[in-house]
């Protein structure tokens, strides 16, 4: 494989399986809280678990891909990945299930920093935006799929079959890596033992824009992390709220791409962010209060995908390729902190309401921050005197 679409379609369909993994959660978020005997409270504590292994880990997974190749610390993080599905798949106490889904976690952290640097390495000075606008892509597709798979699932063979889907999944996307992933030609094969880490202004951008990265995903993880659960509040069956649900990302794996390719195409990526941004937060704020979910879902699929190119493409306005792998590890560490937050304070927001709708509300909050963000990003940018020739500020 030497062309650089042909790695970014099997990069994408690898990093799918994680999006897969992670709603196989909120999904069937009725049946743990049946199952386990536990809160709303606990659902979100559940869900942002999955990030949260990238307060300690995303650094030096960094560091591991340095000394021994991306791909082969992405093999290992998908093994990972395998193990916490499988403990989940097999442990009846919910001590174990949390566990689970902590090494869960740690494997996809290890596989989101290495991957995106990895897309970078290919697509670096060229189509940036949009090829970060695919690949994050792969992101809500896995999780569309496991909205709509899970809850059938679950009706045949319970939390057993619904972790078996991702076992199987995850099994694929390993061997698919190691039979077809390749490195640019450009790029020293050997893994390198030099620190490459960023400094001064680069260093402090890079950290904001991980934290702009967080505070999207943490708007936008609202919707399929709480969707089904405030639909089900409403009196949906958990088929229909999760097919619902899922109508937001099918629409989302269009608009992503077509998000990374305006910013490219104009030259105004910021602009592109923070409008469609904005949108998405007006959106939430709608579909928290409307008599008619399902329209409203349908306009946040067609808005939420838009930024995702643009922020994603933030990091390498500042790194330079012996700064991509530490870079792009402390990009993630910061979206991590927030990532692992979100769903948690959503929850104990909707605990304290007695309302899912609430988390919606708090979503929009977390956009909004995340766009006043940008602008401190940008400041720093400028400072750093690295832009990429691919990112124009609006």
């Amino acid at each position: 494989m030497a062309n650089r679409w042909a790695i970014l379609a099997l990069l994408f369909a690898v990093r799918t399986c994680m999006g897969f993994q992670f709603q196989s959660v909120p999904a069937v978020a009725p049946l743990y809280l049946d199952t386990f005997a536990i809160s709303v409270a606990d659902i979100g504590l559940l869900i942002g678990l999955y990030h949260a292994p990238g307060f300690a880990l995303a650094i030096p997974g960094g560091g591991l891909g340095r000394r021994y190749g991306d791909a082969r610390v992405v093999t290992l993080a998908l093994v990972i990945m395998l193990g916490g599905t499988l403990l989940m798949m097999f442990a009846s106490a919910w001590s174990l299930q949390v566990a689970g889904r902590l090494l869960a976690g740690a494997g996809a952290v290890l596989l989101s920093v290495l991957m995106s640097k990895m897309v970078t390495d290919w697509f670096a000075g060229r189509e940036i935006a949009t090829a970060m606008g695919i690949f994050v892509n792969s992101w809500p597709f896995g999780i569309a799929i496991g909205l709509l798979l899970f809850p059938i699932i679950a009706g045949h063979g319970g939390l057993l079959w619904v972790n078996a889907a991702v076992a199987v999944a995850i099994a694929a996307s390993l061997l698919a890596l190691v039979a077809f992933y390749r490195p640019p030609a450009a790029l020293d094969a050997a893994p390198s033992t030099a620190s490459g880490w960023p400094r001064g202004h680069a260093l402090r951008a890079v950290i904001v824009a991980g934290f702009v990265w967080g505070f999207f995903n943490a708007g936008l993880g609202v919707i399929f992390g709480f969707g089904p659960l405030m639909l089900t509040q409403r009196g949906w069956s958990l088929a229909a709220a999760s097919g619902a649900t899922s109508i937001v990302l099918w629409l989302v794996a269009v608009t992503t791409p077509i998000g990374g390719l305006l910013a490219d195409r104009s030259g105004r990526h910021v602009t592109v962010l923070v409008a469609t941004a904005t949108l998405l937060a007006l959106g939430l704020l709608a579909a928290a209060h409307t008599a008619a979910p399902l329209v409203a879902f349908a306009a946040l699929g067609l808005i939420a995908g838009l930024p995702a190119g643009p922020i994603m493409s933030l990091p390498s306005r500042v790194l330079l390729p012996n700064t991509r792998t530490m870079g792009m590890a402390i990009f993630f560490t910061t979206f991590f902190v927030i990532q692992a937050a979100g769903p948690w304070i959503a929850g104990r927001a909707a605990a304290a309401t007695g309302t899912v709708s609430t988390t919606f509300d708090l979503g929009a909050v977390f956009l909004v921050i995340g766009m006043a963000l940008v602008a401190v990003f940008l400041r720093l940018a400028d400072a750093a005197h690295a832009k990429a020739p691919v990112i124009v500020a609006a």
